[in-house]
């Protein structure tokens, strides 16, 4: 018996087969081979298409089946982790309007800034436990002002994973958790946020029912079965967003918790029995998976939108014809510090925990005579992991003050340079585990489908591969390298 689990990522999709009684990874395979598009059509924008999506899950499913040859009717529920905070907008075919707008687009941070104040801070922060700011609630606003055309035949607006678990099934829904991450859920009153709905003029009926995170969410429906190769009426049981879900799949459930991983973008997400937030919306709390009305579970997301990308770029853009593991050859030549050399990861968009302003990346305090390529491939690096720490400082002041930091062994945490720089500029163990955003879908999936009867049971087969410690050696070298790139990052600002 097997379990499904698909991570729709922004780079790329991921789909995992988990033998449910070992919990054991039985196959894997990803599409496309080169990462997704994203098309910027002015500077600040981001979009995808929720079609490419489709077709890239469909690909990754058949050299899944393909490479696994288990049948399909021994799957016995699928689950589904997405990019946070995008929007697609679908009319009544259950067929998208426009291009999503993903989660690092720009173009909302002024309205949502205006929503703040129109709101009301004190209302947005009590209720929302955030500033409306760049989300999917005042990206459907942008639709709204600027493409009346297109809102006016808007049946369902929903999230990325809200669209691949409708194509699974031909039905739209969404979770409590999915309307927290929109910024449409009011925490004080256990419901949508009629407040953001009515300030943004959108009516109620254009979201999505919201249905329990574990739970069964549709099943697969012939013509889906059909085009992936898997068997009809294979239920649907879980989604989440990555983060939340990246936190569940490390087995961070528990208040006090923490998790994080470093992709396209880096995130810190730390758990809490209740409900926080930052005066200055920098980090952002939502509705943890395991959250229940009787027994609360938030969860405190700092995100860097300039991390794994920047790593991209580095690969695409100075190191031509160069892996990923000959760059982190390279950047573990160089001594800690970069001698000198500092980069500032912020080129992908509004980063909200500089209040949604955009410094852009930028290099600084090259020496002709010193500096060459690998110093660059580790202050990138180096740089991510400073911007991280800058983040979970504004954690710390939140109560949420971690002595143990959990990541898969998967991006940028492959990485020994950037793990070493990570652990020792935050002064926390580092724990590596053997799983991703797909396991744990898969996980999830089965507690959804009521294989396993609690947590402990799912999370049979996730072991500790790697523990990596702060060196008094480097911690001095670390704090000195980072004090001097966080003067370099008030410069930019």
């Amino acid at each position: 018996m097997y379990l499904l689990g698909y991570d729709c990522g922004t780079s790329l999709i991921k789909a995992t087969l988990l033998d449910a009684e070992s919990g054991i990874q039985a196959a894997s395979a990803t599409a496309p081979a080169v990462e997704m598009q994203i098309r910027s059509l002015k500077p600040g924008w981001a979009e995808q298409s929720p079609e490419m999506w489709w077709d890239n899950l469909k690909n990754a499913t058949a050299e899944l089946l393909s490479n696994s040859q288990i049948d399909p009717s021994q799957i016995k529920a699928i689950g589904i982790t997405y990019q946070m905070h995008g929007l697609v907008a679908v009319d009544k075919q259950l067929v998208p309007l426009r291009d999503s707008i993903i989660w690092c687009d720009s173009r909302s941070v002024d309205i949502g800034n205006r929503a703040f104040e129109g709101i009301g801070q004190k209302r947005c922060l009590q209720n929302l436990l955030n500033s409306p700011g760049n989300f999917t609630a005042s990206k459907l606003k942008w639709v709204k002002d600027n493409e009346p055309e297109i809102y006016s035949r808007i049946y369902k607006a929903m999230l990325p994973g809200d669209y691949i678990a409708m194509k699974l099934t031909g039905e739209a829904y969404t979770t409590e958790s999915g309307l927290s991450e929109m910024i449409l859920w009011d925490f004080q009153k256990d419901r949508a946020a009629q407040s953001v709905l009515d300030y943004y003029g959108i009516d109620k009926e254009l979201l999505p029912e919201a249905l329990p995170t574990f739970s069964m969410q549709g099943k697969l429906s012939g013509s889906a079965a059909a085009e992936l190769g898997l068997a009809a009426g294979t239920k649907v049981c879980y989604r989440a967003g990555d983060q939340p879900n990246n936190a569940f799949s490390l087995n961070v459930l528990r208040p006090g918790e923490i998790a994080a991983t470093a992709g396209t973008s880096g995130v810190v997400y730390g758990v809490s029995d209740t409900p926080a937030y930052d005066r200055q919306s920098r980090v952002n709390s939502f509705v943890h998976v395991n959250h229940q009305h009787s027994r609360p579970r938030y969860g405190v997301l700092l995100c860097i939108n300039g991390a794994g990308i920047l790593n991209s770029w580095v690969k695409n853009n100075i190191a031509s014809g160069i892996d990923y593991a000959q760059i982190d050859k390279y950047a573990s030549e160089i001594p800690a510090g970069s001698e000198g050399l500092s980069i500032i990861p912020f080129g992908n968009g509004a980063e909200r925990i500089l209040g949604n302003s955009w410094p852009d990346g930028a290099i600084r305090g090259i020496n002709f005579h010193v500096h060459s390529q690998s110093h660059i491939f580790r202050a990138a690096q180096e740089g991510i992991a400073f911007a991280m720490n800058y983040g979970l400082s504004i954690m710390k002041n939140m109560n949420l003050k971690p002595q143990t930091i959990k990541a898969g062994n998967a991006n940028m945490f492959r990485s020994p340079v950037f793990c070493e720089a990570f652990s020792n500029v935050t002064g926390v163990t580092l724990e590596l585990y053997n799983t991703d955003g797909s396991q744990g879908a898969a996980r999830a999936a089965g507690i959804g489908l009521g294989i396993y009867k609690n947590f402990e049971e799912a999370f049979q087969g996730l072991e500790c591969t790697k523990r990596i410690e702060p060196d008094q050696k480097l911690k001095q070298t670390y704090s000195e390298a980072y004090e001097k790139w966080i003067e370099i990052l008030n410069k930019e600002e």
